[in-house]
């Protein structure tokens, strides 16, 4: 089958590799139909990731059709199914406290283990879940818009709540969406005055801020002071995580949704005087996948703007690149290995 490899930073290939065998008890034969490209990709494609081994087959965000089950699948052959890329063993304190999204051995497709840049996997049942109300293309954004619903369930913020999303990267946009979906009234914050601008005009979202040396006084003109009652920082950049706190309304609530490699310091009595609640975000559950797959369903998720680029698998090795380094104008890119 044609699979698309990166040996190396720098360089992708297309290589013939042998179809999975027939699954095993409790695994699934897959024909991968469309497949995301995450920022992860890039900085694997660009050799930032710092525990990563080459070569290494990319691609977790994942809509495929069932080929064939291990005995007693309950799933029919030509199932649409979203793939849940977190590979979770079972049996750690985690996923005994049902959140197998940071169990302490977790392994994800297209990181520690080979992922969908290829015609066909397999994976175990328990991580596939039927998505027939939804188009191919649509079901290959599930898993990037499952961290940002992650992010918000995990909040616990109730509905009418200001919400500010720091971000404007395809996380940040998909954890804007649901806190929208949530009741929140939100408002974006980003260094790209373009980013900004998709987010009012392709996505709906009022007029974001732009982060300048006048955040500060956007934020307290957006809020009559007071800050917003819930942020979300999805920059990934440890500076701008350490300046959310200061955004963050009294008795509020701060959400890393983006992981850094960096210790974040902050002030501790500003921290204890607004009695913030601070929250991390890992990855997600099959609740949020199931919430994003009905909510697309229901038509609340603008999924035709938020996927801007398209590719196939054999012209992936030529764009995947060329995007890395040019992603004017990118928000989600879609790579169609089968399928109409």
């Amino acid at each position: 089958m044609k699979t698309v490899v990166c040996p190396e930073p720098g360089r992708l290939e297309i290589v013939a590799r042998k179809r999975p065998e027939t699954p095993a008890p409790g695994w699934v034969r897959l024909a991968v139909s469309r497949v995301g490209i995450c920022g992860t990709d890039y900085h694997i494609f660009e050799g930032k990731h710092p525990f990563l081994e080459y070569p290494r087959v990319m691609g977790h965000e994942i809509s495929a059709t069932v080929i064939e089950g291990g005995p007693d699948t309950r799933l029919a052959p030509g199932t649409l199914v979203v793939v849940n890329p977190y590979l979770s063993c079972g049996t750690c304190v985690a996923c005994r406290n049902g959140k197998p999204n940071c169990c302490t051995a977790i392994r994800v497709l297209g990181v520690h283990t080979d992922g969908a840049f290829c015609e066909e996997i397999v994976m175990p049942e328990q991580n596939l879940y039927p998505a027939e109300s939804l188009s191919p293309e649509a079901a290959a954004t599930v898993e990037f818009l499952a961290i940002g619903a992650h992010a918000v369930r995990r909040s616990r913020v109730v509905r009418g709540a200001r919400s500010l999303v720091i971000g404007a990267g395809p996380i940040g946009l998909g954890t804007a969406v649901f806190s929208r979906i949530a009741g929140h009234e939100v408002r974006l914050l980003d260094t790209s005055a373009e980013r900004l601008a998709f987010g009012t005009d392709a996505l709906g979202f009022a007029p974001g801020i732009l982060a300048d040396g006048e955040v500060a006084e956007a934020i307290a003109r957006a809020t009559d002071g007071e800050g917003f009652d819930v942020v979300f920082d999805a920059t990934g950049n440890a500076a701008s995580m350490e300046r959310s706190f200061a955004h963050v309304a009294h008795g509020g609530t701060l959400v890393f949704v983006s992981v850094v490699k960096d210790e974040i310091r902050f002030s501790d009595p500003e921290f204890h005087k607004r009695e913030m609640t601070l929250v991390a975000s890992r990855n997600a559950t099959r609740d949020d996948f199931y919430h994003v797959i009905a909510s697309i369903a229901e038509g609340l998720v603008p999924v035709d703007a938020l996927v801007t680029h398209r590719t196939t698998l054999e012209e992936a090795v030529r764009d995947l690149p060329r995007w890395a380094h040019d992603k004017r104008g990118l928000v989600k890119a879609v790579i169609t290995v089968s399928g109409a």
